[in-house]
């Protein structure tokens, strides 16, 4: 699922009365460039994430998206507020973007959490729906994100687009939820980049599952894709 750069309104073209949720995650922090397991806590973007956050704005401003929501964490607000300062949109904050509420592992470095929790962390890098660190589950994170982007989508008209501003964990949980792939298999969606960004396109036919996936950690914009099985 490649993404070579392309004029926006050639893909707005091709999507008719579909919908598109483009999933955005947050730019780098320093506790991202330390390998700190960050959850919830509250760390801004450092200087390589406001400049990563800048560059993939001038990308996702082509889109023209039509509403723009964040997780409430400074490091996805400062995120949307990139895309904001282009557009003109508002930005929304939605608690239920959040990022995975880790307790215990919150702050502490890989080599801390292999020593501390090695086995808990095995059961968590292989998809198993464990509380890291007496925290959240990933269905329950998934939850909470299906529930915020469909309250973001009321306002969202046919062949119009949302931009989520969020999380790794959150967004990888929410989208294997709005696939409809069961929990076990969501370990499958690789790990998202800084300030890379996955699209979900709706639906429109009727048949298969509401949402497809398009683009997935992606830097660029959409491309029609041609195909024998559409």
């Amino acid at each position: 699922m490649s993404a070579r750069g392309q004029g926006a309104s050639t893909w707005g073209d091709r999507l008719g009365a579909a919908r598109l949720v483009v999933f955005w995650r947050h730019g780098r922090t320093s506790w991202n460039a330390e390998r700190r397991f960050q959850g919830q806590t509250d760390i801004p973007l450092d200087d390589a994430g406001l400049g990563q956050a800048a560059r993939a704005a001038k990308a996702l401003a082509r889109l023209t998206p039509h509403r723009l929501v964040s997780s409430d964490l400074m490091r996805a607000r400062a995120t949307a507020d990139a895309l904001s300062a282009l557009t003109g949109l508002e930005v929304l904050t939605d608690v239920g973007l959040r990022e995975t509420f880790a307790g215990d592992w919150e702050g502490l470095t890989r080599s801390e959490l292999e020593h501390r929790f090695g086995d808990e962390l095995s059961q968590w890098g292989a998809g198993a729906d464990v509380r890291p660190g007496g925290g959240e589950t990933r269905v329950e994170v998934a939850v909470r994100v299906v529930e915020a982007v469909e309250r973001a989508l009321t306002d969202v008209a046919p062949g119009q687009t949302l931009v989520v501003a969020t999380h790794g964990g959150a967004a990888r949980a929410g989208i294997g939820a709005l696939l409809g792939l069961p929990p076990e298999h969501w370990a499958a969606l690789g790990v998202l980049t800084n300030c890379a960004w996955s699209v979900l396109q709706e639906n429109v036919s009727g048949v298969g599952p509401p949402w497809r996936l398009q683009e997935y950690n992606a830097g660029t914009l959409p491309q029609t894709a041609l195909a024998d099985d559409r």
